[in-house]
């Protein structure tokens, strides 16, 4: 497993991935300069994974209680400006958003602001 601030990064089996996504989901391709995972919102700062050989692809989350999913035939790297590079090996990747327990609210989750 692999954490960067509210982001944790976990590796998973090819069986793990659901059906929908690895057959063509919504999805974020490398080559470009980086794909984020998650934008801080108190810095605007940003999650973001640089595939090697800018192969690899990014499926969003459908929604707050679901978790992305990440493939990297070549591995990459994870960047933040405030947290240290993760280095990734190639595979698959389920990625999860940190939320915090809210009694007062109407909706008793949240994610954690990075």
């Amino acid at each position: 497993m692999y954490r960067q601030g509210d982001v944790l990064i976990v590796p998973v089996t090819v069986a793990e991935v659901p059906e929908a996504v690895r057959v063509g989901g919504p999805r974020v391709r490398a080559p470009r300069e980086r794909m984020v995972l998650a934008l801080g919102e108190s810095t605007g700062h940003a999650h973001a994974v640089v595939a090697s050989n800018d192969e690899g692809d990014f499926y969003p989350a459908p929604s707050e209680s679901e978790p992305a999913f990440l493939h990297l035939p070549r591995g990459g790297r994870v960047v933040h400006e405030e947290h240290g590079t993760i280095l990734l090996p190639e595979g698959w990747f389920r990625v999860v958003r940190q939320r915090e327990y809210e009694p007062q609210a109407l909706r008793s989750f949240r994610m954690v602001a990075d």
